[in-house]
């Protein structure tokens, strides 16, 4: 089993392109050159802000790719940092312009909450993921059937219109899987996952047909967890680390919850998570063995 380091090795079938998946990438890394050009002049994000009529806070989140960006706020700030060359400020703005067109996902803006709204940009822009999964199968992998028997309950009382526009939602981010230059997907879900009859057993047996299919693409790996594993693998829950084609950017982790999520980018907390990945990909079955128990327990259902 490879082990995945936190500190930017990149894994077998990352894209190089960023501009395929959206903008979200795009503003990460203007934010990342802004933050370089800050430090380099020893600027602190108050005097940056200050700059730009802006809080230090906003500085922060321009840093981090969060928001979007005014051609005048990069000009003045590129200004303060001593880029006044236009052969070096171009390139920048120009990036900085790029950054604001709007990803598709914003069409589906009706069934996103704010805070679900940043992770799917990462998702787009995001050329490896790594998930444990504990309950279900991962979004990425659903069928459309067994996103609709989830999303409905979670919805209950939604028109009908608005969980059809979830489960489209659902489907369209799994693109990614399939586009010119596919994010590398790694998964490893608990064996619970796979039994749980989510839509009843019909839904669950075409449901693990489709992993079995989606799990012979070069690009995803697919483990699974059994309940042999023990108290080792229930101590963790569930959990997203989010990996980009740009060796500056930083690795995300995606913690969701039931009315938010937590974005870690911490490096000690980062390295934290790469560890429990690494070690859950050692403690699962062996992506070879994966057909055979999606067989299995196919079989069993």
């Amino acid at each position: 089993m490879r082990v995945v380091r936190a500190t930017g090795e990149q894994a077998e079938g990352q894209s190089p392109d960023h501009r395929q998946a959206g903008p979200t990438v795009v503003r990460m890394l203007v934010g990342a050159q802004l933050r370089k050009l800050r430090e380099n002049g020893h600027i602190t994000r108050e005097e940056a802000g200050e700059a730009i009529r802006a809080s230090h806070s906003k500085i922060s989140r321009l840093e981090l790719g969060r928001t979007g960006f005014k051609q005048r706020d990069v000009a003045d700030l590129l200004t303060l940092y001593g880029v006044v060359a236009d052969a070096e400020r171009a390139p920048l703005l120009a990036l900085a312009a790029e950054a604001n067109r709007p990803g598709w996902w914003q069409a589906y803006g009706d069934v996103v909450p704010p805070w679900f709204d940043a992770y799917l940009g990462l998702e787009q822009a995001a050329s490896l993921i790594r998930s444990y999964e504990v309950q279900f199968v991962p979004e990425l992998l659903q069928t459309e059937e067994y996103a609709r028997a989830l999303i409905r309950p979670a919805c209950a009382g939604a028109p009908e219109a608005e969980i059809e526009r979830r489960v489209a939602l659902r489907m369209e981010r799994q693109r990614l899987l399939t586009r010119r230059e596919p994010a590398t997907l790694w998964s490893v879900v608990d064996e619970a996952v796979l039994r749980r009859p989510v839509g009843g057993p019909e839904v669950l047996r075409a449901q693990l047909r489709h992993l079995t299919e989606i799990a012979e693409l070069g690009h995803v790996t697919l483990q699974v967890m059994p309940f042999s594993a023990g108290a080792a693998a229930a101590a963790t829950g569930p959990a997203t680390i989010l990996r980009f084609p740009e060796g500056e950017l930083p690795d995300v982790v995606y913690l969701e919850q039931l009315t938010g999520a937590i974005y870690l980018e911490k490096l000690t907390d980062v390295e934290r998570y790469w560890h429990v990945m690494n070690r859950l990909g050692i403690e699962a079955e062996q992506p070879a063995a994966t057909p055979a128990i999606l067989h299995r327990i196919l079989k069993d259902t």
